[in-house]
């Protein structure tokens, strides 16, 4: 347990070791490292009202076509009323498959071949992807980092949103764990406002910040109106093979053109189980995911104390939310791709290359800590005995 810190919850299990091998697991199974830590999923155990919830549906023999029922709105409106204010309505709310297919329908929908859409860099390096694999430029409004946090620079964003159709926004920031103020979430409506351009607020790790902190949901920061919001429970209670997920539109004429973008794609149908899980996590699972912020703070401890007193070559940025750490590696005057290529090699330890977020992330790494402690502490001597032998190197 860390100074200063006592966690008030231990009802749940977040300290056994889960082997996921053979499970087709993409973390796990998709290589053979020994120590994966990139991936954003998570190596706890779901709520066990999860799972209680699954194996109830799973005793019924049948697994047909499903429905999207209201019981799945009506636990997304009551758990962003009750947790952040957030009013949502059902004749606003779409459901879709995921944050990123949805993404894509509204790129492909809202926007025309060759326009350029805004990204913050360094950012979720699948918003590079969705861009150019649909024919669209990829604009970089990179944030500005004094070495210590980040910051948008409001200027070269009110220029280049000059140039674009679309803005998609990171809020908390991957990966960077960053919340933007109601303050900064204003400014950007303004500026998107002022230019006519189409927001799209990527909130998917908003559950996961620290004890006592909350995220700042867009839409209750700005009344900009052509902006849509996504939504899932996947990320906050390790539910994306369910792949389920929502997005809030308050705009009439952009709902009925996603609406139509959706049906085409085939991507609004519904996994037999996902509604279960949904439900049970938004409406049984309030417990675990607060205790479950409580452990990923004390992981977050556990490294900055590491790298302070074991390899103080290595700087954690400091964050606010999601599980994903952004560690400084620029001392050791190389790539991150060859840094992370090198570690791979010698210590089976795969942390996300920072270059792959932006150009701007060179010299960054990215680890996953949403782990139990034993496989965080492996994960940092890993890191400091491949460090070491770089430097040998």
């Amino acid at each position: 347990m860390m100074k200063g810190f006592t966690m008030k919850n231990t009802k749940f299990d977040f300290e056994s070791v889960v082997d996921r091998h053979n499970t087709n697991s993409l973390k796990w199974d998709l290589f053979d490292d020994d120590l994966p830590m990139w991936v954003a999923d998570m190596d706890f155990k779901v709520s066990p009202a999860i799972q209680k919830a699954i194996i109830k549906r799973a005793n019924h023999p049948v697994y047909g076509y499903t429905i999207v029922p209201d019981e799945l709105f009506d636990a997304y409106i009551n758990w962003w009323s009750s947790r952040y204010d957030f009013k949502m309505s059902r004749e606003n709310m779409l459901y879709s498959i995921g944050v990123m297919p949805s993404i894509s329908s509204m790129i492909r929908c809202l926007t025309d071949e060759g326009d350029n859409i805004l990204i913050q860099s360094p950012v979720y390096h699948v918003f590079f992807h969705v861009i150019e694999d649909n024919n669209r430029n990829v604009l970089e409004n990179e944030l500005v980092f004094d070495d210590e946090k980040y910051s948008i620079d409001f200027d070269d964003l009110d220029v280049k949103l000059s140039k674009s159709r679309m803005m998609i926004l990171c809020n908390p920031q991957n990966p960077v764990g960053k919340i933007w103020s109601s303050e900064d979430l204003s400014r950007i409506g303004e500026l998107c406002r002022k230019h006519d351009v189409i927001l799209i607020s990527d909130e998917i790790h908003c559950d996961l910040t620290d004890p006592g902190v909350k995220y700042n949901p867009f839409e209750i920061s700005s009344d900009y109106d052509k902006v849509i919001t996504c939504l899932s429970p996947s990320k906050s209670f390790n539910i994306a093979g369910y792949q389920s997920s929502i997005v809030h539109v308050k705009n009439n004429a952009l709902l009925n053109m996603i609406k139509s973008q959706m049906f085409v794609d085939n991507s609004s149908s519904c996994n037999v189980f996902a509604t279960t899980a949904v439900v049970a996590a938004y409406r049984d699972s309030q417990d675990w995911l607060d205790e479950l912020r409580e452990v990923l703070y004390e992981n977050k401890q556990i490294v900055k104390d590491f790298l302070n007193q074991e390899l103080s070559v290595i700087r954690l940025i400091e964050c606010d939310a999601t599980y994903l750490l952004w560690l400084d590696c620029r001392a050791l005057n190389v790539s991150s791709k060859e840094l992370s290529n090198f570690l791979r090699e010698n210590q089976g330890l795969f942390l996300s290359v920072g270059s792959d977020f932006g150009e701007c992330g060179d010299g960054f790494l990215r680890m996953n800590i949403a782990c139990p402690e034993k496989l965080l502490r492996d994960g940092l001597v890993k890191l400091k005995e491949g460090v070491d032998a770089f430097n040998g190197c």
